[in-house]
């Protein structure tokens, strides 16, 4: 038996190992995860980019280009009588410049619901999204879609959720929140002084 045979034997051995191995498989099934430095702490969310493709783009795109370095977690939304439940929202500061607006893609066809972990864009009529985005502390279903509801029933674009860091999430949640509203329906909810994110990278 000659020596090329047996070495490409061994060649192509060696290459069927490495594809059926495990971490073969992992690598080509990976979810992509972002670790969120604050000044309370590192929040890591891992994002379903095969179930909300547009959404997990463009929150990658803004943490690619640095974007969301320098901005802040401003408003922490408590549930009435329940102060430990609720969600934080943040995002790049307001001198940042924003991608245009994102295609809305809603729970009902995302399968994503909003639980405690729960990452989901901010937005005010479907298809505004940009950048701004919330964290859920506690389970939030009335946020996914409604079918049949009365008005805007198309609920928020969840697109995550957190593996480390709910404890950051709940300090985050429990802040000071005298700050001067953005609008009536957010008063008692601005962080003061609200929480920087310090970088936000992939991990």
């Amino acid at each position: 038996m000659n020596n090329a045979w047996i070495a490409r034997r061994s060649l192509l051995g060696g290459a069927g190992l490495l594809l059926a191995s495990p971490l073969g498989a992992q690598a080509q099934t990976a979810k992509p995860r972002v670790a969120i430095q604050t000044s309370h702490g590192v929040i890591v969310v891992e994002l379903e980019d095969k179930k909300a493709p547009i959404t997990s783009a463009n929150f990658l795109r803004y943490v690619d280009k640095k974007k969301f370095d320098g901005g802040s977690f401003y408003r922490a939304s408590r549930a009435r009588g329940a102060p430990e439940k609720g969600s934080i929202q943040g995002g790049p500061s307001y001198r940042t410049r924003r991608f245009a607006p994102i295609a809305h893609e809603s729970t009902r066809l995302t399968g994503i619901r909003h639980k405690a972990g729960t990452i989901s864009m901010a937005r005010n009529e479907p298809g505004s999204a940009t950048a701004d985005f919330f964290i859920c502390a506690s389970p939030m279903a009335y946020l996914d879609a409604r079918p049949g509801a009365p008005g805007d029933n198309q609920g928020f674009a969840a697109f995550g959720t957190v593996v480390k860091g709910m404890d950051v999430v709940r300090k985050i949640l429990a802040s000071k929140t005298d700050g001067v509203p953005q609008n009536p329906s957010m008063k008692g909810q601005m962080i003061n002084p609200p929480v920087a994110m310090v970088s936000v990278r992939r991990v």
